[in-house]
């Protein structure tokens, strides 16, 4: 077969970009017989080495949620011919009729749109992209089971057509624990964005509560790029007194982000939505015991090496983040029990079950 993989997002990374990296890398060390292309906005393309000669890179200067997406990429996937096309995120070309698998990491628009989507206009082009992208699919994947029963929920002609297939954590982040980042010798860690839906501001209620009440001597470190459409937690911050407590790094890079979990207290997901939680198994890897919300995939994805909480109520997130931090005990089962559970989860796993999507599609 002649395949295309939609690479527009990719980078070696964080978040969807990752996922086309591990897919590519994987792909390529298991399938010598199919031919893949690869479609590139620059300045990835430049920078990209295909792994091996059945892997071909084209230039397609179509961004994201752009006119030219729905222009110029159609194109492209005239020119190129595939057999079948895998879009790795929602946005697809509405005029393409090639066969196509698609990727669906969550449906968090669908319940938080958050303040970037406001407008009507854009509510509007986000649900007609994403249903017309999954009616056209052949053949849906979900990154956890929760996502793929959410979307069954809202699309029900989805059931017939969509597989979970569970991302993995890269071997770089296992191997990569150095950092230059100077941080106390004991605190809490929160990584990743500071949208509505990850609920910092009771993450900081609950920070508090633990230095209240519990008499926790740490900080709280959180990681990510400060959002200005999201003042709140840095306004509950400075209501509660915290600024000297509460320690924000901004973006930090992959080996940096290792050591950070390594040294942790405790990692805390306190979010509302997520559609795989990668996090909770960068903690695993670490070592580091996780508390996390009791809402969405995480549960699903934690199993019984996570501990969880009410992320609408702060004093279960301190109580429960109290207890690991007071009782060893379960803290070392806590801690071998995500050993056990990080052994679910690998990118190669991925790529085969993937492959097999391809080759039944």
């Amino acid at each position: 077969m002649r395949i295309g993989i939609d690479c527009r997002l990719y980078s070696t990374e964080f978040g969807i970009g990752r996922y086309v990296d591990e897919l590519i890398k994987n792909l390529a060390k298991i399938d010598t017989k199919n031919e893949y292309i690869l479609y590139f906005k620059n300045p990835e393309f430049e920078n990209f080495k295909c792994p091996t000669p059945n892997f071909k890179k084209y230039l397609v200067n179509a961004p994201i949620y752009s006119l030219k997406e729905q222009t110029i990429f159609p194109l492209a996937i005239k020119q190129t011919k595939p057999d079948l096309i895998h879009f790795t995120h929602f946005n697809t070309p509405l005029l393409t009729l090639r066969k196509q698998i698609v990727t669906i990491h969550d449906l968090t628009l669908h319940y938080y749109p958050g303040k970037k989507y406001t407008s009507l206009i854009k509510r509007l082009a986000y649900k007609i992209i994403f249903k017309a992208s999954i009616l056209k699919a052949k053949k849906i994947i979900t990154v956890s089971k929760n996502t793929e029963n959410d979307l069954h929920e809202l699309y029900r002609f989805t059931k017939k057509k969509t597989q979970n297939i569970y991302l993995g954590l890269a071997e770089s982040f296992k191997t990569n624990h150095s950092s230059s980042i100077k941080l106390p010798e004991k605190y809490l860690l929160y990584t990743g964005n500071w949208r509505s839906h990850k609920n910092l501001i009771n993450l900081v209620r609950a920070f508090n509560i633990l230095k209240s009440d519990y008499s926790y001597q740490g900080k709280l470190v959180i990681t990510g790029k400060e959002d200005p459409h999201y003042p709140e937690t840095r306004n509950k911050i400075q209501e509660l007194g915290l600024e000297n407590e509460v320690i924000t790094t901004g973006l930090v890079s992959e080996s940096d982000l290792a050591k950070i979990y390594e040294n942790a207290d405790c990692y805390i997901y306190p979010s509302l939505y997520e559609g795989f939680g990668l996090p909770i198994l960068e903690a695993f890897s670490t070592k580091t015991p996780v508390a996390c919300s009791n809402k969405a995939c995480l549960p699903e994805i934690g199993s019984n090496g996570v501990t969880t909480f009410s992320p609408i109520d702060p004093q279960d997130i301190a109580l429960k983040v109290n207890k690991i931090l007071t009782d060893e005990e379960y803290r070392s089962q806590l801690i071998e029990n995500g050993q056990q559970r990080l052994k679910d989860f690998s990118f190669e796993k991925m790529a085969k079950e993937t492959l097999e999507l391809y080759n039944n599609a």
